[in-house]
């Protein structure tokens, strides 16, 4: 086995622990409406998403991946540039993660993929069109999922009135868990392809794949399909319960109501894009959908939370390209140096990961904050922790 194989496959393996970060990192999408309104018992709610994250694998196509393929030009791509763009990814999504912010694991990888671009081969070495194109999805998204989610708690108000039913009406939860499997459905198909496109990449690099006859499209092998889908569900399963409590706790009180409306928001947010093979961000459609709800519900958001992760959606992109730069800086030392350094710091952060994932919140905390469905219509003032206050360590 020669060596460009064996790094190829140890890069395959880190790119499907970014997955399964992006799966921890984004269950709150769809898990944090449905866990903050009792919709569906908090232990089930993971379970519940990540099976529909991986039912995407049998019904979309690859347009996503394609776009994140081809993020970096094929002559630059290779086996350092794609090690640093996933150690940035993951490192960033580890961070954000701690701290309970809900930032974008999509826009970690193209920050990651665009530093380490750069690195390697100046401005030339990035397609920026592909990058045009996220960073338009980086405005759309949020633009069309706050919007929606406001009128749809319009249309909702409507069906509540017309058939007289409380905020918690058994209709609405209902609708709530269709919504949330929507969403669930819409992260795997974007997310899970936002891998696939970075394996494509470094296959296409090394020579494991080609393009199509049309000679724009990179060719997807099913196993790398099959392996993004199952690792982007198991992270999922898993939870990532500090987000989750953000997203469905800390932003606004949301009902069975709200959070139908807000999943409405999202789902179209996400399918729209993931049908023009947009990579958009699927935590900023869920999150300001959350918001958008929230406004159009009339029970406040605490814009305190929104403004920290606003600044965390900021940072996002060239805090991934500072660390993938310095990471691809750091392969270009004397070898053995090389080895020493980044060995140094792998070591280091996969120690520390290991004990963050192993000393954070779990089902249970989350739960027993969750309101009791008799006071979820007090006003959100009534609510410490949900005013001034940001995740709780």
């Amino acid at each position: 086995m020669d060596m460009l194989l064996i790094a190829v496959i140890a890069l395959c393996v880190l790119a499907l622990i970014f997955d399964f970060t992006n799966g921890f990192h984004d269950a709150a999408n769809s898990v944090a409406t449905v866990v903050a309104t009792r919709a569906l018992p908090v232990k089930w709610a993971p379970a519940f998403s990540a099976a529909f994250n991986f039912l995407a694998y049998f019904v979309v196509g690859t347009a996503v991946a394609n776009t994140i393929a081809k993020t970096v030009k094929t002559v630059d791509e290779g086996v350092a540039v794609t090690f640093a763009a996933l150690f940035a990814a993951i490192a960033w999504n580890f961070i954000t993660w701690r701290l309970g912010m809900p930032s974008s694991s999509s826009h970690a990888i193209i920050g990651g993929l665009v530093g380490a671009g750069l690195a390697v081969g100046g401005l030339d070495a990035i397609d920026w069109a592909s990058v045009q194109k996220a960073g338009l999805g980086i405005i759309a998204s949020p633009v069309v999922a706050f919007s929606v989610a406001f009128v749809a708690m319009y249309l909702v108000f409507g069906l509540q009135r017309m058939f007289k039913m409380h905020d918690n009406h058994p209709v609405f939860k209902g609708l709530q868990l269709i919504s949330a499997a929507a969403v669930s459905f819409g992260h795997g198909a974007n997310d899970a392809q936002k891998t696939m496109g970075v394996i494509a990449a470094l296959l296409l690099g090394a020579g494991y794949t080609s393009l199509a006859e049309d000679g724009k499209t990179v060719l997807v092998p099913e196993w790398v399909a099959l392996s993004a889908y199952a690792a982007i569900a198991l992270g999922t399963l898993w939870g990532g319960w500090k987000i989750i409590e953000t997203m469905g706790l800390k932003i606004t009180m949301l009902h069975a109501t709200s959070g139908t409306a807000a999943n409405i928001g999202a789902t179209t947010a996400m399918f729209g894009a993931t049908a023009v093979g947009m990579p958009i961000s699927t935590t900023h459609a869920a999150a300001t959908s959350i918001i958008g709800a929230g406004v159009g519900s009339g029970k406040g958001v605490n814009w305190s939370v929104v403004g920290r992760m606003v600044l965390a959606w900021i940072a996002t992109i060239p805090s991934a390209a500072a660390i993938a730069f310095i990471m691809l800086h750091l392969t270009e030392l004397p070898t053995v140096l090389a080895w020493l350094v980044i060995g140094l710091i792998l070591i280091t952060f996969g120690s520390w990961a290991v004990w963050a994932m192993l000393h954070t919140i779990h089902a249970s905390d989350v739960e027993a904050e969750v309101p009791s469905e008799d006071v979820l219509d007090t006003p959100l003032e009534a609510h410490p922790k949900l005013v001034g206050h940001g995740p709780v360590d």
